[in-house]
């Protein structure tokens, strides 16, 4: 790397490539937690339990538009998770129609376990920067996907 204050884009680029597999590599081996392991949970049950411990219990809708995805595909993947325990499933008393979902009390503590590590490094390198500079952060690995996603297409 460059002994100046910056990065040339090429010094940038190639110090990612080379990192980026590794923070890939280091999260697909943080290990589930015993009493969770023989559910088969996938990274898309990892983001929709991230939502439900951070915010606590939503909508089907209020997940979907979270995740980016259907309804209907929050649905599968919440009575999936409701069969196995993980979730528990709710009709909201305001509007029958709607199904609050939240982490089933017998596997907060799990959960909570299997994302703690992770959040408490986001935690530590992004407590230093300013809120600008953690925006810039987030939208900058926003349009990463965003940019590999377009390029996959």
């Amino acid at each position: 790397m460059s002994t100046d204050e910056g990065l040339s884009l090429d010094e940038g680029v190639r110090t990612l490539l080379l990192l980026m597999p590794r923070l890939v590599g280091r999260a697909k081996r943080t290990p589930v937690p015993e009493s969770l392991r023989t559910l088969d949970l996938a990274p898309r049950h990892l983001s929709l339990l991230s939502y439900l411990l951070f915010d606590g219990p939503l909508t089907v809708n209020e997940l979907a538009a979270r995740l980016e995805v259907a309804p209907a595909t929050v649905s599968l993947m919440v009575g999936d998770l409701s069969r196995k325990g993980v979730v528990d499933r709710r009709e909201d008393d305001a509007d029958r129609r709607r199904t609050i979902v939240s982490i089933a009390e017998a596997n907060r503590e799990a959960v909570d376990a299997w994302l703690a590590r992770g959040a408490r490094a986001w935690r530590s390198v992004l407590e230093p920067l300013t809120s600008e500079q953690r925006r810039m952060f987030v939208e900058t690995l926003r349009a990463y996907e965003e940019a590999v996603t377009a390029d996959a297409e």
